[in-house]
């Protein structure tokens, strides 16, 4: 792992988890129990929360009787994720672009847009490669995604986002294929920047990615599960089987 990929240090900074500390444990617990349902996973089902950040959707899957391992790159989202850890519920670091050895899931959950965070695209084929290996055969992968479509429609040129004292300066741009923000604060008179990028994938990226592995069985476009619609759904949600 290179120092210089952004991901490797924004997400461990305490600063990424104040900015966005308005990701709800309600808001993952209703999404999570609609997707249990409509896969029909029975109890002790063995699955891989992967990118799992803190853990919010990891405890939702295990709290529906799942056994449940999150991964993550971030060594400070598991150290958080850790403090829930029980039995059935399992947290270690991670990079997604390598298979855990010994570990066989019947599904894979990789959501609210952990993915495509590379430089090289060919990076996401090694992403599904993983997957693909971790899963058992007809195993579910799951990918949550934004609607590329309605990113390049509706992007916020720059916002200020207050949390406490602090005052995150955002300035969002599309550069060869990717939405890149820029995030700038001062706390305690010192100044940080950062960034995030995130490539714009579409349903036809996707479909390419995953052909030779999986078969994609169905695509939602919110959290309710409603249809997909590329021109206004604000997610891409991926259901797909392995081959």
């Amino acid at each position: 792992m290179q120092q210089k990929d952004w991901f490797a240090s924004w997400f461990d900074t305490p600063y990424y988890h104040l900015l966005y500390q308005n990701r709800t444990e309600e808001e993952a617990k209703d999404f999570i129990e609609r997707l249990v349902y409509f896969l029909s996973l029975e109890p002790q089902t063995k699955v891989l929360d992967l990118a799992c950040g803190r853990g919010r959707h990891a405890r939702t899957l295990h709290a529906l009787g799942l056994q449940v391992l999150g991964t993550d790159l971030s060594l400070k989202s598991i150290e958080l994720a850790q403090k829930s850890a029980a039995e059935g519920l399992r947290f270690q670091v991670q990079d997604m672009r390598e298979p855990l050895p010994n570990e066989r899931f019947e599904a894979v959950f990789n959501l609210f847009t952990s993915f495509g965070y590379f430089d090289s695209t060919s990076e996401n084929q090694r992403v599904i490669d993983a997957i693909s290996q971790m899963l058992s055969p007809k195993g579910f992968l799951i990918i949550d995604f934004l609607n590329a479509e309605q990113v390049l429609a509706n992007l916020v040129s720059s916002e200020y986002v207050q949390r406490g004292a602090i005052t995150f300066e955002i300035r969002r741009e599309i550069i060869e294929g990717k939405v890149i923000k820029h995030i700038s604060f001062t706390d305690q008179q010192r100044a940080f920047v950062f960034k995030e990028q995130v490539q714009l994938l579409g349903l036809a990226d996707f479909q390419e990615l995953l052909r030779e592995q999986f078969e994609i069985l169905h695509t939602f476009g919110d959290y309710r599960m409603n249809t997909f619609v590329s021109s206004s759904s604000p997610r891409l949600i991926l259901i797909a089987s392995k081959k």
